[in-house]
């Protein structure tokens, strides 16, 4: 095994000292890749230490290799930690079905939307240094936001609008009830003019999203409904008012390299682009294939203009494991620590309105600070109350459960109707190993 201890240079990489040590309650050992890039190694402890099944955490693996098997996805990861040790982490199928490359341990994925909870926690850290409260209203912060009015209709002249009867606030920016849109996920005027205004250009800013924001209604009252939003990547703009930073560097300066997320950011670097993950769709015969115009590699080899807070980073399993697990350590890794226990358990803490608790009526799950968060486990059909969770538009899934201390984190790289409920079976595939339940 690996020293507790052992340190790794890199030239390319800046990393702190407390980056270098091994994460001991984990098992983590900093390495390097072939080409010469450090990523952190895992030691994994047996799932018998940590009240698990070795024998029944093989049904969560054959689950997954059937899945592959039959056609279904070309490539998984799955990753399982509880009681601070990784019982878990196994590969399945292609990285690459065309270049006959296999899921590795260090491939890089493309985490779309599970890029939402790292914004939510570098905005978190700018609130515990005083910077705003939860109940501020957005416009303080983004001038040109001020008296967005609401759209309640449509004539022959365009869009019919009243006033707001509040500013949003950051509260409602963290939870989806901001008034919001995000163009695609359903029919009204307003998302026809986040269309025709291409709110997330490739090629713009953050910059231009705002100012494009800010000459459209909001989709409906703010602080009334759950609805998806471009509030996240609103977010990213405002990490980047408060802190005078870049929100890459924000990112990258606060929370990657504290943290020794050595392979996230918002591109892949040439030298790892080995490592990226080919995504996929399914053809008219449910048949994995590529895309017509396959983004494996378009836009995610430079670094890009536009910082999608919302859903534009590259991560590994290793590197959101350890994400994860600071989050249910209360906001600390291996000495390192990025926020306080109380501002997490904020973060995953209901913060939906009183008349409208829920995500969707009846689901059991509310939103927190860009975290879902299961209030009600039968509703949910899952397990405990209180577990947090997100996922990503390729499949890409994680969940945090602080009953039975327990992290998940899944990747795969699939788009289209078609993709196999993974996110459920590995849910069930996993609980049915746990034999000591509870913390």
């Amino acid at each position: 095994m690996t020293s507790c201890y052992q340190l790794v240079t890199n030239r390319r990489v800046k990393l702190t000292y407390l980056t270098l040590l091994l994460i001991t309650s984990i098992g983590w050992a900093v390495q390097s890749h072939s080409d010469g890039s450090p990523f952190a190694k895992i030691a994994r402890s047996t799932p018998e230490s940590a009240g698990m099944s070795s024998e029944r955490l093989e049904r969560l693996s054959a689950g997954m290799q059937a899945l592959v098997d039959a056609g279904r996805l070309a490539g998984i990861t799955t990753m399982i930690a509880r009681h601070g040790k990784v019982v878990h982490f196994e590969t399945f199928g292609h990285q690459d079905m065309a270049a006959g490359t296999t899921m590795a341990e260090d491939s890089i994925f493309r985490i779309y939307s599970m890029s939402k909870p790292i914004t939510g926690v570098a905005l978190m850290m700018l609130y515990e240094e005083g910077m705003f409260r939860l109940s501020d209203p957005v416009e303080k912060y983004i001038p040109s936001f001020k008296e967005l009015a609401v759209a309640t209709g449509e004539d022959e002249n365009g869009i019919v609008t009243e006033p707001a009867n509040h500013p949003m606030t950051i509260r409602e920016l963290m939870s989806h009830t901001s008034g919001l849109s995000y163009g695609i996920f359903s029919e009204s005027p307003v998302d026809t003019k986040y269309r025709e205004a291409d709110i997330m250009a490739p090629g713009s800013t953050l910059q231009d999203m705002i100012d494009k924001l800010s000459g459209i209604p909001l989709r409906q009252q703010p602080g009334t409904t759950w609805h998806y939003s471009v509030s996240v990547d609103v977010q990213g703009y405002l990490v980047e008012v408060l802190s005078g930073q870049r929100f890459d560097e924000f990112l990258r300066e606060r929370i990657f390299e504290p943290l020794g997320m050595v392979d996230s950011g918002f591109f892949v670097p040439q030298a790892s682009t080995h490592r990226f993950a080919a995504v996929y769709i399914y053809d008219d015969d449910g048949k994995l294939t590529a895309p017509p115009e396959n983004p494996s590699r378009r836009g995610y080899t430079e670094p890009p203009t536009f910082l999608s807070g919302g859903g534009g980073m590259v991560s590994t399993s290793t590197d959101y494991m350890r994400f994860c697990q600071m989050l249910l350590n209360g906001g600390q890794l291996d000495g390192v620590r990025l926020l306080s226990p109380i501002t997490v358990a904020l973060m995953h803490r209901n913060q939906l309105p009183v008349d409208y608790p829920e995500m969707r009526p009846g689901s059991g799950t509310g939103f927190g600070l860009d975290f879902a968060v299961v209030m009600d486990p039968v509703a949910a059909d899952t397990i405990s109350a209180g577990e947090y969770y997100w996922g990503g538009a390729a499949g890409t899934w994680f969940w945090i459960d602080p009953t039975e201390d327990l992290v998940f984190v899944g990747m795969i790289q699939q788009f289209g109707q078609g993709r196999p409920d993974v996110r459920s079976l590995s849910r069930r595939l996993t609980y049915q190993a746990i034999l000591n339940p509870g913390r």
